[in-house]
């Protein structure tokens, strides 16, 4: 049966716990992957429409590390929805292809071509949801505290697509998840039930707030994001403004836990959501999670490809 990862909702905990145990054990036995080579003759087609480093670095060269290849297309190759539409392309790439990577504007582009593909689709980014990042955010998580259960994990900024899967993760994993946002920015209202709903289950909790210092108060995990992400890029300055007091900084993260580690999915603008003392300083994990997207993304693709 066909698997897509288009959201958070689309795994369960018992598959995230798997996908995370696979990613350490990949990480941990690189060359002896590699030898197996479990993705022999396995053909990613990688549809862009934003820009990427880490995308498109991480899922090329993890296929080719299980032995399959990807092919990039360029957002001028395509034109999605456009020169193509999103059925046509779906229908194509199934007779080619092992699975469809697509990182788009509008996730109705995601979901356009799971609803049309006969192989799996996978969300490398989409206006409403960021799920790789966050497979390699809670790996990176319980590499450090050791655990996912219980962690106290804030998100300061603009409740974006970041948020928003992390919001479904926290409430699927237990773990007990602050966002503070101005006004104005908050995460999907729907997205936010559904984590409460997930929280309400796994023992996690759920709290939105627009007061920086309340969210970070002894947490374990201080999160942000730039402030204008890409699609939103003409109201910099307008969002400059309004996030001016949500900048990440040793007063902030002063509050958190002493032992606490700063995450950011990059790339990132220091001096603004972040300054460079918090984001280069001895409790930041960012590269950490840059790397850990190339180990969370080889378990996924193993598990829907294989």
């Amino acid at each position: 049966m066909k698997r897509d990862f288009v959201s958070m909702k689309d795994i369960d905990k018992i598959e995230f716990f798997k996908i995370l145990r696979d990613a350490k054990i990949l990480k941990e036995e690189k060359k002896k992957a590699m030898e197996k080579a479990p993705l022999k003759g396995k053909v990613l087609a990688m549809l862009f429409e934003k820009p990427s480093l880490r995308t498109r670095f991480t899922f090329e060269t993890g296929i080719y590390e299980l032995g399959g290849m990807g092919v990039y297309f360029a957002p001028s190759d395509i034109d999605i929805g456009k020169r193509e539409s999103v059925a046509d392309i779906a229908k194509n790439l199934s007779r080619w292809a092992s699975g469809i990577m697509a990182r788009t504007f509008k996730h109705s582009t995601v979901e356009g071509l799971a609803e049309n593909a006969t192989i799996p689709v996978i969300n490398g980014l989409s206006d409403l949801e960021h799920p790789c990042q966050i497979l390699a955010d809670f790996q990176t998580i319980e590499e450090k505290k050791g655990k996912l259960e219980k962690v106290k994990l804030a998100f300061i900024g603009d409740g974006n697509n970041v948020c928003n899967s992390m919001l479904l993760a926290s409430g699927l994993m237990g773990v007990d998840f602050r966002v503070a946002h101005p006004e104005g920015y908050a995460p999907d209202e729907n997205i936010i039930k559904t984590a409460e709903k997930l929280a309400s289950e796994s023992g996690g909790s759920i709290i939105i707030t627009k007061d920086p210092k309340e969210a970070v108060e002894e947490v374990d995990v201080v999160y942000t994001d730039v402030w204008a992400s890409m699609g939103f890029k003409h109201e910099a300055e307008e969002r400059r403004k309004a996030f001016a007091s949500f900048q990440v900084n040793e007063d902030l993260v002063y509050n958190a836990h002493k032992d606490y580690i700063f995450m950011h999915c990059l790339p990132a603008i220091r001096g603004e959501e972040v300054t460079a003392e918090v984001i280069d300083g001895r409790h930041s994990v960012v590269f950490d999670q840059a790397e850990n997207r190339l180990h969370a993304q080889k378990a996924l693709m193993l598990k829907l490809m294989r």
